[in-house]
């Protein structure tokens, strides 16, 4: 049996995203892959207790105060010492240089809260994405994951999961819905893909 390929988790902020991915890991549903690193842009979020309580190693690069050069450097750093194979940006507020991106094709994978493209680019995080759909008026929403490239959001498509938007809804409410119906699920189906060795090579 092949070892699994190790992957890195790169966070902002509470880590639910993390967490789905851990969950899924202990329930089988990510086989071929095991998360084996968490760095955040951030000191003193969530997610890094997120990462220790489950015995991760877990570092806290501060983006903002080092820039993001400095970031890159100590981010690759880590990247190489602990062997990683793909990397998985969840809920990271981040977006890397191309000079980064260029060095992992099809090596790191991103979860945007719509279904690319629409409401997407630089910008459209967050509620942005979900205020925006709202304002259009569209019936129909979702998640998309997919290969981070140099052009943000801009990167192959893995998969992709429709969500309804209904009558009433706030940004609030549909970012819970399009997490709960298609974020928490592609994410891990995708890792598993692309661990197992992806179709979209």
């Amino acid at each position: 049996m092949s070892a699994k390929k190790r992957v890195a988790v790169f966070v902002s902020g509470g880590g639910t995203n993390l967490q789905k991915l851990l969950d899924a890991q202990a329930e089988g549903v990510i086989r071929s892959g095991e998360i084996a690193l968490v760095i955040s842009s951030k000191p003193g979020v969530y997610a890094l207790e997120r990462a220790e309580k489950a015995g991760l190693p877990a570092f806290a690069i501060d983006r903002k105060a080092l820039g993001l050069a400095e970031f890159e450097r100590r981010s690759l750093a880590l990247i190489e010492e602990y062997s990683i194979d793909f990397m998985v940006t969840a809920g990271f507020l981040t977006i890397f240089s191309g000079d980064f991106t260029k060095r992992f094709p099809n090596r790191i994978l991103n979860v945007h809260p719509a279904l690319i493209p629409s409401f997407c680019g630089k910008g459209f995080y967050g509620l942005r994405v979900h205020r925006a759909a709202l304002d259009y008026g569209v019936k129909i929403t979702g998640a998309t994951v997919h290969f981070v490239n140099e052009i943000c959001d801009g990167g192959e498509i893995i998969l992709q999961k429709a969500v309804e938007v209904r009558p009433g809804d706030t940004p609030e409410a549909l970012q819970r819905r399009v997490m709960e119906e298609a974020e928490w699920l592609l994410l891990p189906q995708a890792l598993e893909l692309v661990c197992a060795g992806s179709p979209r090579k």
